[in-house]
């Protein structure tokens, strides 16, 4: 059997990439660069971008399993740039499948799919879709995953995972961005404190993935289903964001503002960025001022049940895991 990992480059994917590899399958990635890692791994690499369906379909023909993990993230930009990435780009993944007799697709989404701004203690997967998301990614990847879902059937079996803020060695998002905003000094805690948050350390989200993957078949329990995946161990944001400052070799931010204060920067300074025209991130939104000061973790029941997932690399020993990149990382830049 061949199995397609879309964005088998990327943090997730590579991972996902990895144990494919390690249990002596045939492993194909469909992403836009090249990455010569993966061709020195044996990975069969096809080049193309999400819109393009006859691109797609190269990759997907022939394969037996597609890991959908590409998409376009971020908390800022024209909706139009995540709808063609996100919501076409999904849309071509499946008729793919389709098209090609693939039996089974594992689907990569988050849990912004149903927030709407307020606290998420413990919920589950009953929680419906936020009506009014945030911003385009949240928007775009909620309709990505409807439509996967809804493709599912006799002959494609469909199921979504959605992990909660992956982190650990390797990660290219949202661990430089903490350390790089610790640096320069401009990190600062938000809201009331106490609020606590999930985080998926980057093994067990990519175990997840290959647990649904065995599980999936057209009369599985996780078939047509979305599940919330995370370490189990909710935190407080502000702990968990100073233990990754801490892993990075830098002092634990202090200053705090309000929920209200950054809610209202947020709108001001995307105001700001949308009529200079500006392409890059401003430093707050509205979606991460929301982020940073409510409560969002989930209750794991479905996900163990049917997916048999439990995580096998615990909050503390990733975090151990991590400083030791770091370390080793910066004696080799140094």
């Amino acid at each position: 059997m061949i199995a397609l990992v879309t964005g088998g480059g990327g943090f997730l994917g590579g991972a996902i990439v990895k144990r494919l590899l390690a249990r002596g399958g045939a492993v194909r990635g469909f992403s836009r660069g090249c990455h010569p890692h993966l061709a020195e791994m044996g990975v069969e690499q096809f080049r193309g971008d999400l819109t393009d369906a006859a691109a797609l379909a190269r990759a997907v023909e022939g394969c037996g399993l597609v890991f959908h993990v590409a998409a376009k993230a971020g908390v800022w930009g024209p909706l139009e740039s995540y709808a063609r990435a996100n919501t076409l780009g999904t849309k071509n993944v499946v008729s793919a499948c389709l098209k090609y007799n693939v039996p089974r697709l594992v689907y990569t989404s988050t849990p912004s799919v149903t927030f709407d701004g307020g606290d998420e203690n413990g919920v589950d997967e009953s929680r419906p879709y936020a009506r009014k998301p945030l911003c385009p990614y949240t928007r775009t990847k909620a309709e990505a995953e409807q439509h996967v879902l809804s493709a599912n059937c006799e002959a494609l079996a469909t199921v979504a995972l959605r992990p909660h803020l992956i982190w650990g060695p390797g990660d290219n998002h949202l661990v430089p961005r903490i350390i790089a905003r610790g640096k320069a000094g401009r990190l600062r805690l938000v809201g009331a404190p106490g609020k606590k948050v999930d985080s998926t350390y980057i093994d067990n989200a990519a175990d997840a993935h290959l647990l649904a993957a065995d599980r999936l078949a057209p009369d599985a329990a996780c078939a047509g289903r979305a599940y919330y995946i995370s370490n189990g161990a909710p935190a407080a944001m502000d702990d968990l964001l100073n233990r990754i400052l801490e892993a990075g070799g830098l002092p634990p931010v202090t200053k705090r503002i309000s929920a209200g204060l950054a809610y209202t920067a947020g709108a001001v300074l995307e105001a700001l960025y949308f009529l200079a025209g500006k392409q890059d991130e401003p430093p707050m939104t509205r979606f991460v001022a929301r982020q940073l000061s409510t409560a969002h973790w989930y209750d794991l029941s479905a996900a163990k049940r049917d997916l048999g997932y439990s995580p096998s690399i615990s909050l503390d020993e990733g975090m151990r895991l991590l400083k030791e990149h770091l370390q080793s990382a910066a004696k080799s830049a140094g």
